[in-house]
């Protein structure tokens, strides 16, 4: 044989092996509230050697699932370690719209609730993700539809993160008007234009209260896109996946944490 075609197929061969070992970690991370048992799930790419930031990422009503399962790998990809959120508890696992809207209006209806359990998924990520894989000085939340606005209800406590993005998240709460000038976090809100759910009023209110704190916020709307734009199952007049807005919300979110770190 050659010798060129023998160098060629030992650097095939070590390629092929380094890809096959090279593999995307999902790691149950479990903690508990009294008596209830909350299970995430971690997520990163195991051929990365060093720490990476950290993204806390709270799904949408229908809390964990395959679909946000693959929303954090898509996230994660080499760079960052990201952690699917359980802030319902392991006995609210909702199958349809009805049984995630009364899920998501539990929460949304006691936003101490919804503190407190988005808090303590927080800090088992923290706690629980090991050292040399997250870098814990690094850590961002984002959401989409209701964990966009958990993760700024997140942020309202003065929860210690570098950034809160979202993704046609809720706006308003009781709270904004009183806390939120307790964001440390830089903040970015992705929204579509033309959402029903989240009008107009609720993003003016929102931009309102905003303008009178110190926190660094962003608002970009995205004309032609409606409620969920990033959820590939959504395809209601309200609420509709948007390929582009997708591609252009995820590139304005890694421009963010290329910019933080």
């Amino acid at each position: 044989m050659h010798m060129k075609t023998i160098r060629f197929l030992t650097a095939t061969l070590i390629l092929s092996a380094t890809t096959l070992h090279a593999k995307m970690v999902e790691k149950t991370i479990t903690h508990k509230i009294g008596d209830q048992t909350y299970e995430s799930t971690l997520v990163y790419d195991d051929s990365i050697k060093t720490p990476r930031p950290g993204i806390f990422m709270i799904p949408n009503w229908m809390g964990p699932s395959e679909g946000s399962l693959e929303k954090a790998r898509k996230v994660a990809g080499k760079d960052y370690v990201v952690i699917m959120a359980d802030v319902y508890g392991t006995h609210v696992r909702p199958s349809n719209s009805k049984e995630a809207s009364a899920a998501a209006g539990k929460l949304r209806g006691d936003r101490q609730l919804m503190r407190k359990q988005s808090a303590a998924a927080l800090d088992a990520f923290i706690a629980q993700t090991d050292a040399s894989v997250l870098d814990k000085g690094k850590i961002a939340a984002i959401g989409f539809c209701f964990g966009g606005g958990a993760s700024l209800e997140l942020g309202r406590t003065g929860a210690d993160l570098d950034a809160i993005v979202t993704f046609h998240g809720d706006l308003i709460s009781p709270t904004l008007e009183g806390e939120a000038k307790n964001t440390k976090a830089k903040v970015l809100v992705l929204h579509g234009a033309d959402d029903p759910y989240v009008p107009q009023d609720h993003v003016e209110q929102f931009v309102s209260t905003m303008q009178d704190t110190a926190v660094d916020w962003q608002l970009i709307q995205y004309s032609g896109a409606v409620h969920s734009f990033t959820n590939p199952a959504a395809n209601s007049s309200g609420a509709k996946y948007h390929e582009q807005t997708v591609q252009r919300s995820f590139t304005a979110m890694h421009a963010l944490f290329q910019e933080i770190w």
